[in-house]
């Protein structure tokens, strides 16, 4: 629970923050232990929190890539982990959320606990697993500033590929959004109107136009149901993504069977578990649960089960590469299996998985990039295609007759 409380510090400094603590008598114990005189001391209430509405919020990729790589050159500069903690709260002392994390942090620290610990136990933001369990292993071996430092790049990096998907894909799903409803606004209104020129024509007319037509008179009689389906079916998609193991699964399956974005899906994934891989190695987590915490990363669920079942194999003996070669579940790129291999035989696994986190993401880009290129031009020649297929269907009776 998080307790909001004034006071005076043993400067005589009026004070205002919160901390976190289980019960109202260790909230009174935790500042008393901080030499603070408190006025005033309560919990924190939310709206419905009666009925536990009450969650961790998350933090977005490019802030705790900056807190991290802050923190990193706090650490490296000779500051103490508490001094920069301290130093990070004032800095955020606008920002509620960040504050009270920083708050809690701050509390644990001063307890004695170890970051790790602080970092697992407050209950202010919701951060990522291989994210903590890096900070524990590098904490455990004097590492915690260069895997911060490390684990900063990889955030941003994962920042920027999501950002770069988003603002290149605007444009073409705007496009698409626009071109159905201009063709759905012609099939409903227009195409209905000009239908009843030709009911006076006594004429046979054309397939196209008796399409066109027929699908005029069904999304002017039904559009409410069909925009109603549309938003349902999008809902519920999104639902079963989230919510349904069994959907996703079959979902990530069959998009790995589709060509080129399979190999845009397995590469972006192999450059992901490289990555993180490498960085767990180097704080010092053996490989076993380097691997598990790597595949915990993973998008794809189909490819991530892959690693997971390996990283289960590997304590037993067996070598990744061998794992992944024979496994029934996803053929893995047979360049990565044998880098994997070198690196095994070598004991270079480290300089292996960082370099082959960095081809696999100049490949992956470089098929975006042409992907997305091309995504465009595709869209304007379908809705080409469309529009000018009902206006040559309504115009050919009109003609016909003119010719008649």
């Amino acid at each position: 629970m998080l307790f909001k409380y004034q006071g005076f510090d043993s400067n005589g400094l009026k004070v205002k923050s919160k901390l976190e603590a289980s019960t109202l008598e260790e909230a009174k114990s935790k500042l008393k232990a901080k030499s603070i005189l408190y006025t005033t001391l309560e919990e924190e209430n939310f709206n419905f929190s009666k009925f536990s509405f009450k969650r961790k919020k998350s933090l977005n990729l490019s802030s705790l890539s900056y807190l991290s790589r802050d923190l990193s050159i706090y650490l490296d500069s000779g500051i103490s982990l508490i001094s920069a903690i301290n130093l990070l709260k004032q800095r955020y002392k606008n920002d509620k959320t960040l504050s009270s994390f920083f708050e809690s942090i701050s509390t644990y620290l001063d307890e004695g606990k170890t970051f790790y610990v602080a970092l697992d136990s407050q209950n202010v933001l919701n951060l990522p697993e291989f994210y903590k369990q890096s900070i524990k292993i590098s904490e455990n071996g004097g590492l915690l500033e260069s895997v911060l430092l490390e684990l900063s790049t990889f955030l941003k990096e994962q920042d920027r590929i999501k950002k770069q998907a988003s603002s290149a894909l605007a444009y073409p799903l705007f496009i698409l959004f626009i071109s159905m409803f201009m063709v759905g606004f012609m099939l409903s209104f227009i195409v209905p109107k000009i239908t009843d020129i030709f009911t006076q024509i006594d004429q046979e007319l054309p397939q196209s136009t008796k399409i066109v037509i027929a699908l005029g008179d069904f999304f002017s009689a039904n559009y409410i149901y069909i925009i109603l389906g549309i938003t349902a079916f999008i809902f519920s998609f999104i639902y079963l993504m989230k919510n349904s193991k069994s959907f996703k699964y079959g979902f990530d399956k069959l998009v790995l069977k589709i060509p080129f974005f399979s190999t845009m899906i397995e590469q972006a994934e192999l450059s992901r578990f490289s990555y993180m891989n490498s960085i767990l190695i180097k704080s010092g987590i053996p490989i076993v649960q380097s691997i598990n915490l790597s595949a915990n990363i993973l998008k794809n669920s189909v490819i991530k089960r892959v690693f997971v079942e390996a990283s289960q194999s590997v304590v037993e003996g067996k070598k990744l590469s061998v794992l992944l070669s024979v496994n029934k579940i996803h053929k893995i790129d047979e360049s990565f299996i044998h880098s994997i291999a070198i690196g095994e035989d070598t004991s270079k696994l480290y300089e292996i998985l960082s370099n082959l986190a960095v081809l696999y993401s100049e490949a992956n880009k470089d098929k975006t990039d042409i992907f997305l290129s091309l995504l465009e031009p595709i869209f304007m020649l379908f809705v080409g295609v469309t529009i000018g297929f009902i206006v040559i269907s309504m115009l050919l009776p009109i003609f016909s007759m003119n010719l008649g």
